[in-house]
């Protein structure tokens, strides 16, 4: 008997030790690491769970999806179909991350966090912590849907998996043969006006400014009024990444805004380069004969699709005219070549679209049900569900057994746009959730036609390489953090003083001066490492 306690108390003591450890963070395992396993969980089939289960999450509210998820008929299924229920709090967009670093740091967060957008130094740091929970084990067991997609798609794995070899998020992944929602957002051309002005698409940086500079001045509209608005965007980096290419910058996409690979095979701080100037300066000239929308620095996403529904736009940046603004006859621009012969289509991310797009956390009390709950939406089934939403309702099916939405949502009776007529369906307008986007099933701005077509001509502009996002080491990350807030923070500051004429272009050398003196090459070497461990 004695014996018994004995050993009971030097177990407990043992457990008490791990438990302190995990609080410390100090190479602590994640709760899925030390818990049982839970009861009547099953690894295949429906329900998950033999028992109601109760789920709190989180959701970053984009500005086109639903204001509520509790009332969308994808959870209120899908609850029936698993016996998991999830309690939804909405947070929008904009305040997402500061309010998201708030409840981490106070300990106040919820089971999982869905459309997260965590950045991978938090996926790290709050990982190594045991905050985010290490799912490696837990994929292998109750995740095959995931588990087959990292097998198939191993430059997804690499992103995903943090320089610890843990995984700690479930991320969106974009189909690598989709090319159109890779490209994302894109460049628009109102068909209509280059028709009556008699105007061709154009090729290069120099017809494109003379396009916006007749949509200014030649009343292509017909309405005898100057309000034609040559060429808007919700901020001034989509464009400037669109830009990029005809001066042979962004080299491996646009995850990396800011870094890419030269000619001759280094690393290259885009912000810095001669021709970068040279950009900003064909920029500050649309800009400073209004060819460029002078709000462009302040307007937000609701005002913009506003505007646009008015047909005011001649030239636009945006996933789709059509299902935002309710705008049909625009055709997507070319790739332009810039004065130099460069003609890159630099504006495409990686297949990694978002490594951190859901976690789980240590107050969850149900990690594996939460997996293949999650699991689940990535399968054929789930994603159908997911995106299409359910037959008779939202979608039908065509003779040839194609997916299509009904007639409700293509041409809601209500006048309603496309993506204001799905939300009561289902969650995806507005993206960042956990999901593989695929065409056969993803029917959204980028699968229309015009996007297709758009898709078409700049395809073989498309860089080979494509880089994801770079995971760094946690003493990397804490210089990184400091580094890059500096840095980028000038660089997006100093881009719209150029733009503006703020400040002139005869300060560019200044400008270069201040950025090495931000400790650039200190950046750049750990940039180098990342990259190096990538190649690897």
């Amino acid at each position: 008997m004695n014996s018994k306690k004995n050993v009971t108390i030097l177990l407990s003591f043992i457990l008490s030790i791990n438990l302190l450890s995990a609080c410390s963070g100090g190479g602590a395992k994640s709760p899925d690491d030390t818990k049982k396993p839970e009861a009547g969980i099953s690894t295949t089939g429906m329900p998950i769970a033999p028992e109601k289960i109760n789920l709190k999450m989180i959701a970053g509210k984009a500005p086109t999806t639903a204001s509520n998820w509790n009332d969308v008929m994808l959870w209120q299924e899908y609850e029936k179909l698993t016996n998991i229920h999830v309690d939804w709090d909405m947070i929008p967009d904009e305040t997402l991350t500061e309010k998201r670093n708030i409840m981490l740091a106070g300990g106040n967060y919820p089971d999982a966090f869905f459309t997260a957008g965590i950045p991978t130094p938090d996926l790290l740091k709050y990982g190594s912590q045991g905050t985010f929970i290490k799912l490696n084990d837990l994929i292998d067991k109750y995740a095959p849907n995931i588990k087959k997609l990292l097998n198939e798609n191993p430059e997804v794995r690499k992103g995903l998996t943090m320089p610890d070899g843990n995984i700690y998020s479930f991320p969106t992944v974009f189909d690598p043969k989709f090319t159109s929602v890779l490209s994302g957002g894109k460049v628009w051309l109102k068909k209509e006006w280059l028709d009556k002005l008699n105007l061709k698409e154009p090729e290069t940086t120099e017809d494109f400014y003379n396009m916006l500079k007749a949509f200014k001045e030649k009343d292509p509209n017909g309405n005898g009024q100057a309000d034609e608005i040559p060429f808007q965007s919700v901020g001034l980096p989509g464009i400037i990444n669109y830009f990029k290419g005809a001066w042979g910058l962004g080299t491996r996409g646009s995850l990396h805004a800011n870094v890419d690979m030269d000619s001759s095979g280094k690393l290259r701080f885009i912000p810095t380069d001669p021709k970068y100037k040279e950009m900003l300066q064909y920029v500050q000239k649309l800009y400073s004969e209004k060819l460029i929308a002078e709000d462009i620095f302040t307007i937000k996403s609701n005002q913009f699709y506003a505007t646009g529904s008015k047909g005011l736009y001649g030239a636009t940046r945006t996933t789709s005219p059509q299902t935002l603004m309710n705008q049909p006859g625009y055709i997507g621009a070319n790739a332009l070549k810039g004065p130099h012969g460069d003609q890159v289509y630099t504006a495409v991310g990686s297949p990694l679209a978002d490594p951190g797009a859901f976690v789980i956390t240590d107050k969850n009390k149900h990690p594996e049900a939460t997996v293949r709950w999650m699991d689940y939406l990535y399968g054929e089934e789930g994603s159908k569900m997911f995106f299409m939403g359910f037959e008779g309702k939202s979608y039908e099916k065509t003779p040839s057994g194609e997916l299509q939405y009904t007639k409700e949502i293509t041409a809601n009776p209500g006048g309603l746009t496309f993506e204001q007529a799905l939300v009561k369906y289902v969650v995806w307008p507005g993206g960042g959730y956990p999901n593989m986007v695929q065409q056969k099933f993803f029917k959204g701005a980028e699968s229309l036609p015009e996007s297709i077509a758009a898709t078409e001509k700049f395809v073989k502009y498309i860089p080979k390489e494509i880089w994801p996002t770079f995971s760094y080491t946690a003493e990397e990350n804490q210089k990184m953090a400091a580094l890059s807030a500096d840095i980028n923070t000038y660089v997006t500051e100093m881009n719209a003083k150029f733009v503006t004429s703020k400040t002139p272009f005869s300060e560019w050398d200044s400008y270069v001066e201040t950025l090495k003196k931000m400790k650039l090459n200190e950046y750049m070497s750990i940039y180098q490492a990342a990259y190096d461990r990538y190649k690897k």
